[in-house]
């Protein structure tokens, strides 16, 4: 089992987006460019960005093997 995180912020989002992408040894144009997406959403994204787009958002963390779980409340 992988790493457990608190994603609170679309801060949180970025940072963990970035730490994968370089523990992967990609650039944000390699990411970009097999993500479909373009180096400047990649950087706004990493850097927390609040209106970058949902569903790219999850189409880059699939990509990078990042599964997002939600824990509901009974």
């Amino acid at each position: 089992m992988g790493q457990i995180m608190n994603i609170t912020s679309s801060s949180d989002i970025g940072k963990l987006i970035r730490q994968t992408r370089l523990e992967q040894s990609m650039t944000q144009g390699e990411l970009a460019m097999a993500s479909g997406t373009g180096i400047r959403f990649i950087s706004n994204l990493e850097n927390g960005k609040e209106s970058c787009q949902l569903q790219k958002v999850l189409h880059i963390m699939k990509m990078l093997g990042i599964k997002l779980t939600a824990i509901v409340p009974r």
